[in-house]
């Protein structure tokens, strides 16, 4: 087949098939008549036509093609993470948002006599601390600045100061403001020290290559609407067999019980409560679009080049990025707020989204930034649309900047 034969339409949306990924030529939605808007956020993110298009079926819970799609995506994301079931490995999907799935592995590793290490560097290993009181589980937050990367070191010294530790939890690609916290690192020395990973990977796993086994993690946790590019509905845990049966009967609550959750899917290949089955079937879509790409290692390729081309377009713009290179992943960045009174957040962001392109709001607690993520379904084309867009919204504004060494 030609690789610009049409091979299907959806609303308005026709699809072309490729060597590696779809190509879309988008039309009015069918029941909006509106132009989607792109979205430069760590997710929900920009879908593909047939990842929405997989949401267009009702299948029961039960029904065995349903069941038999969900053994597929376990079996699939082992795969992403570079492990398998033979090697000790097990996934879980748990419906809610990936705060549920980190808040349901907190709540299920930790035993009742145990103590948590949060490794805090950022807004969401401060959740984690809130989940931990919330919860009563003994803890201790250790905070690094929101631009400086966590070490071995760091956690060597921890913990030899506090021998009652038992879990250390960490955050891999603080999204807060794009940060990439050392996993391999963090876990070897985690490892060697006796102590049990968990690793929120929310917004790298797909879109950053993990060898789980050389991050020495027992449980990571993510979720559908991140790199893996499927739409949001649940998280997903993937945890050494051993840990989790070493965690039986110790969950919190009924509905975040991950070894129960697991125990369901093993023995019937069920969900325990009503699974959300068309973010599941848009999510397998997604998977199967993963493999085309080039699975994680295409995937991440493309990430880095968007990063690339939206830091320095920026940069040629005029704002600064809030993050050394060193440190800096590519999955969202953070941009300082210019230095001229000509510029506020809020009309530059409602300026932009009237012309088609959502980004988002800082989430820092020390610097006035906000935040570009370049993941999802969009490549150079809507990342140099989003600099134009962007060079003519600060003309409209009346902002003057002056552009700034490209940081490579």
């Amino acid at each position: 087949m030609s690789s610009d034969a049409p091979v299907a339409q959806c609303g308005g949306t026709v699809l072309f098939a490729g060597c590696r990924r779809y190509r879309r030529h988008t039309a009015p939605h069918p029941v909006t008549q509106r132009r989607d808007k792109t979205l430069f956020t760590p997710g929900p993110l920009t879908t593909s036509a047939t990842v929405k298009a997989a949401m267009q079926r009702d299948l029961g819970s039960r029904d065995s093609e349903f069941i038999g799609i969900v053994k597929d995506i376990r079996t699939r994301l082992l795969a992403c993470a570079g492990v398998q079931m033979d090697a000790g490995y097990e996934v879980v999907l748990l419906q809610g948002s990936g705060t549920y799935g980190v808040e349901a592995v907190i709540t299920t590793a930790v035993p009742r006599q145990g103590k948590l290490l949060v490794m805090v560097n950022g807004a969401y290993g401060a959740r984690i601390v809130k989940m931990a009181q919330v919860h009563g589980i003994d803890h201790r937050a250790e905070t690094l600045a929101e631009d400086r990367a966590f070490s071995a070191n760091d956690v060597v010294r921890w913990l030899a100061a506090d021998k009652l530790i038992t879990h250390v939890a960490v955050v891999h690609s603080e999204t807060t403001t794009g940060l990439m916290n050392p996993i391999e690192e963090i876990g070897a020395a985690t490892a060697q020290q006796g102590r049990s990973l968990i690793v929120d990977a929310m917004s790298s796993f797909g879109g950053v290559e993990i060898d789980l086994e050389a991050v020495h993690a027992d449980w990571l946790v993510s979720s559908s609407n991140k790199c893996i590019e499927g739409v949001p509905g649940f998280a997903f845990v993937i945890a050494k067999n051993s840990a989790l049966v070493a965690a039986e009967g110790q969950a919190r609550t009924l509905s975040l019980d991950v070894v129960a959750q697991w125990r369901g899917l093993e023995n019937s290949g069920q969900f325990r409560f009503t699974p959300p089955t068309h973010a599941i079937l848009a999510f397998h879509q997604a998977l199967l679009e993963l493999e085309q790409e080039g699975g994680v290692k295409g995937r991440a390729a493309r990430y880095r080049d968007n990063n690339r081309v939206l830091r320095e377009g920026m940069q040629r713009l005029g704002f600064h990025v809030y993050l050394p290179a060193s440190v800096q992943g590519h999955i969202i960045t953070s941009f300082h707020y210019p230095d001229d009174r000509a510029f506020r957040f809020d009309d530059f962001y409602a300026r932009l989204s009237q012309r088609g392109h959502v980004i988002y709001p800082g989430k820092l607690t020390q610097a006035a930034c906000f935040r570009v993520g370049n993941i999802g379904r969009i490549g150079r084309p809507e990342i140099e649309a989003l600099l134009a867009a962007a060079k003519a919204v600060l003309a409209d504004m009346g902002v003057k900047l002056a552009p700034v060494g490209v940081d490579r």
